[in-house]
Order: structure tokens, then sequence, then C-alpha cells
């Protein structure tokens, strides 16, 4: 957040207008709804209580609170009909039920191998892939406009919001995305059909170095180990830098406008993630 305070105060707040500022007075419940749908199949039961237990979407609202809408955005954690999915539509994000029960079914019984704990091979993707879904409402609600595929600008609007977590919950993010889309891409390795590179999303592959590349743009003395261990090709590292500026640049100029400064400073000393 401090990373993402400093980039608007340089570009973003540049665009800000005395009526804008005015208007960001609302309260923020005028932005965000939650709501938490009981799941009808009982699997899930238990993930629909940890999920209200933890206030899990309250503190997703309250960090999303920054942003200015101008109507409101529904955020709820659903079933899907057996789907394991997060998606967009009509002013709605939806949070699939069976979809954090495929990442604690997936979730590792120790800390791997590259020091990914067990928790955040749920918390990186779960996290990651709700603010993909945010970032597709961004695009539509403030009619921000798109030179490239759409789901691409949706995974580095992602990334770039949660790199503005501290640095030790970035880095858990980061770890435990990547680690979601590397269990995928091995899962698929063996059969993949030539249709699915027709896919509006990119190979999981392709995702997990994405984010790794923007990681290390971000912050390369943070994250130079992940080029030193050669989980990022030095080839891509070498222009990761270059491609974190032209997101930041981006974000600040066409989301920036719609974000409220004083909140966001005051949930800068936040620890958002369970340990």
């Amino acid at each position: 957040m401090m990373k993402l305070t400093l980039a608007l105060a340089v570009a973003g707040m540049l665009f800000f207008t005395a009526t804008a500022t005015t208007a960001f007075a609302a309260s923020q419940s005028t932005w965000i709804s939650i709501h938490y749908e009981p799941p009808k199949n009982p699997a899930y039961q238990r993930i629909y209580q940890q999920l209200k237990e933890r206030r899990s979407l309250e503190r997703l609202q309250k960090f999303l609170s920054p942003f200015r809408l101008p109507r409101t955005l529904k955020i709820l954690v659903a079933g899907c009909d057996g789907e394991a999915d997060a998606f967009y539509g009509d002013d709605e994000i939806t949070i699939c039920y069976e979809y954090i029960y495929e990442l604690r079914k997936n979730m590792p019984n120790k800390t791997t191998a590259s020091g990914v704990a067990p928790v955040d091979t749920i918390i990186g993707p779960l996290v990651d892939t709700t603010l993909h879904e945010f970032a597709h409402a961004l695009f539509d609600m403030l009619d921000v406009p798109l030179l490239g595929p759409e789901e691409g600008a949706a995974d580095y609007v992602a990334a770039y919001i949660y790199l503005q977590f501290g640095d030790a919950e970035a880095r858990r993010l980061i770890s435990g995305t990547v680690f979601a889309y590397m269990n995928e891409a091995r899962s698929k390795s063996s059969q993949r059909s030539l249709q699915e590179y027709a896919d509006e999303h990119g190979t999981p592959e392709q995702r997990a170095f994405n984010v790794l590349c923007m990681a290390y743009g971000a912050d390369p003395k943070l994250y130079q180990d992940i080029v030193t261990k050669g989980h990022l090709p030095e080839e891509r590292a070498e222009f990761c830098d270059e491609e974190y500026e032209q997101v930041q640049y981006a974000f600040a100029k066409l989301i920036g406008p719609h974000i409220d400064r004083a909140v966001a400073e005051k949930l800068l000393d936040g620890s958002w993630l369970p340990d």
C-alpha cells in the first residue's frame, strides 16, 4: 500500500479534481457490498463457516474501500453447481466454494522445497483470483480502455495491487500464486490439447512467469533469489523493471484517479494475511 500511495502521489493524484475529492466522502458501503451464500452441498459447509468466522469478505471489503466506483459492486461466495471457478458479471464478483475446496484439496502437507507454506498455497491464489476478478470490475465500471487481451490485463492489475502489500506478505502471495499455477501446469502437461492454447487466458506456465516478472520488476533486490535459483530466466528478468513500470504508469493514470488517497493511507500499516 505504501508503494501504491507513492505511485499515486507521483502520477495518479495529478488527475484528481475538487469535485471528485468531495464525492469521496461517501461511506465505503456505497461502493462494495458482501454476501456469504450458505452452500447447498454439505461438503462446503466448513468452508462457509470458516470464511464467516474469519470475516474474510469484511477484510476484503475494507482493503478495497479506497477504490471509488460509480455504482455498488457486490462480492459473494456461493456454490457454483460443481464449477471450481470465480467470475465477474453484472456488477457482481462470485467466488465459488468449489474453487476454494479445490485449493484446499491441492494444499501440500508441509512447506514445499521452495519454501511455500501450506496455507499460502490457498491464500495466494485466492487473493490473486479475487483481485483478478476485481480488475475486471474496474475495467467495466470505470470504462478503462484496454490495448490487448482483458484477461492478461486483469492478471497484471491483480499482481500490481498485491505487490503493494508489505514485503513479507507480498512474497507470500507471489509464492502461493506461482505454486498454484505450476501445480495446474503439471496436471495439464500430458493432456493439453492444441485448442487450449486458443483460450483467452494464458497458459498457467505463462501466467506464473508473468507474476514472477512483475515481482522482480517491482523490487529486483528483494526478489533476486527467483532469478539466482532459476525460477525466472535471466533473459526475461532483464526487462521486468520496464514491464512493471508500464503497469504502474497505466494503473496510476487510468485507475489512480478513482482511489481515495486519504483512505488508502489509513490502511498502510494493516496486516492483511493470517499467520
